[in-house]
C-alpha cells in the first residue's frame, strides 16, 4: 500500500493530489534518467546544467548556474568537472572578475546536448501520451494557477522567516 491510499485525514483529498503529483513527477524523473544513463551515458543533472548552457551560448558564471539549478555551488562544480573531463564543457576566466569562471558549452556538448534534448521532448510525450489534448490544457491550466498559489505562499512563509 503507497502513502496515497494510506491518507486519513479531513483533508484527505489535498493529501492524495499532493502525493499522486509527487508520485507522477518521480515515476517521470526516473524514467528520463534512466534513459540518459542508458542511452547516453550521462546523468539528469549533467543534462540540466547542459540544458542552462545551451540556453546562453555566451556562457554562464559557475554562481549563475547554482542558483538557475537550485542547487550549492559545490553541487555545479562536480558537475562541471564531470562534464570538462568528457570535453562537453569548457571553463573560462570571467573577464570582469579574475575569481570567477564563465562555463560554456563546447562544440562538441552543443551536439551531445541536441542530440539527447530531441530524445528528451519524446520521452515527456510518452509521458503525458496518456492524456489526450484537451486534458493536458486542463491539467496545464489548473497546475498553473496552483503554482502561482504555492508561489505566493512561499514568499510569505520567507518574509515571515525575516521579520
Amino acid at each position: 500500500m503507497d502513502l496515497e491510499t494510506r491518507t486519513h485525514a479531513e483533508h484527505a483529498d489535498e493529501l492524495r493530489l499532493w502525493l499522486r503529483l509527487l508520485s507522477c513527477s518521480q515515476h517521470i524523473e526516473q524514467l528520463v534518467s534512466r534513459r540518459l544513463r542508458v542511452q547516453h551515458g550521462t546523468t539528469l543533472p549533467r543534462f540540466d546544467l547542459m540544458a542552462q548552457l545551451e540556453r546562453h551560448p555566451e556562457g554562464l558564471l559557475m554562481r549563475e548556474l547554482s542558483a538557475r539549478m537550485m542547487v550549492s555551488g559545490g553541487n555545479v562544480t562536480g558537475i562541471t568537472d564531470q562534464l570538462e573531463a568528457r570535453g562537453d564543457v569548457q571553463r573560462l576566466a570571467d573577464p570582469s572578475d579574475r575569481r570567477a569562471w564563465r562555463v560554456q558549452l563546447t562544440a562538441q556538448g552543443r551536439r551531445a546536448f541536441l542530440a539527447m534534448a530531441a530524445e528528451h521532448e519524446e520521452w515527456i510525450v510518452e509521458a503525458f501520451a496518456g492524456l489526450n489534448p484537451s486534458e493536458i490544457k486542463s491539467l496545464l491550466k489548473l497546475l498553473s494557477k496552483l503554482k502561482t498559489h504555492a508561489a505566493s505562499l512561499a514568499a510569505n512563509s520567507m518574509e515571515e522567516t525575516t521579520t
